[in-house]
């Protein structure tokens, strides 16, 4: 892998960023990270390890106590949380393990969504964007339906096209197939890179699998907050 460039060419930056809850002890000590456009990147761990908390940084939703954040050039330090909120809106893609989809919200609902939060789009382009999004997760023919009528795997499925409707430049993914069995998480996985793929967009992926990790470009292990190791994985596939 060719070296990545500098803080402002890179789509997520982390420097020498440290965390600490309210009442807690540091949870993330030093941590240094870059992604490159493109770049799919696996963290894994034991759980308490920092992993989760890192993604949270990485999107705005913590701001860091020490160090820098920068997502796609700009630095988060300084924003207050109606900025960062927008800036996450319009430039990150979350896929979470429960799906945290909307209930009473239809399929279509739930993907038009970051549309409507983030642009000035017409609402009948919002919609055909939301439905080749879900064409291409092979969902668009269950558009009018509610997240309850739908399995574990088609409801991540959609968890995955309403993170990629917008087009961000970068997706977080925390454990995506953690409450999917093997079978139905392998297909969810695969679907996830080919869409991010398609995209262009670059991955941070939290994962117990140290298979799945290794289907990345690089895979960082994190260990009581630190970032240990930083392995290439040669010819990784999807």
């Amino acid at each position: 892998m060719e070296q990545q460039g500098s803080i402002e060419g890179a789509v997520l930056s982390l420097t020498d960023v440290a965390f600490a809850y309210p009442g807690e002890g540091e949870v993330l000590h030093g941590v240094d990270l870059e992604l490159a456009a493109g770049e799919r990147v696996a963290i894994v761990g034991e759980s308490g390890s920092g992993k989760s908390t890192l993604l949270h940084l990485a999107a705005g939703l913590e701001a860091a106590d020490r160090g820098k954040v920068h997502l796609t050039g700009e630095a988060l330090a300084g924003l207050d949380e109606a900025a960062r909120t927008q800036l996450r809106r319009s430039r990150v893609g979350i896929v979470f393990q429960s799906f945290h989809l909307i209930p009473t919200l239809t399929v279509l609902e739930n993907v038009m969504l970051p549309l409507e939060l983030a642009t000035g789009l017409s609402a009948r382009t919002r919609r055909e964007r939301a439905m080749r999004q879900l064409a291409d997760v092979e969902l668009g023919d269950k558009a009018e339906r509610y997240p309850e009528a739908l399995s574990g795997g088609e409801q991540q499925r959609v968890a995955i096209a309403r993170a990629l409707v917008h087009e961000p430049a970068l997706i977080l993914a925390d454990e995506p197939t953690g409450n999917l069995d093997s079978r139905t998480g392998e297909s969810v996985f695969r679907l996830l890179l080919e869409q991010v793929a398609a995209n262009g967009s670059a991955l941070l992926l939290v994962t117990h699998s140290a298979e799945l990790a290794g289907r990345l470009d690089r895979v960082l292990t994190m260990q009581d907050g630190v970032l240990e190791s930083d392995g290439v994985i040669e010819d990784a596939g999807a």
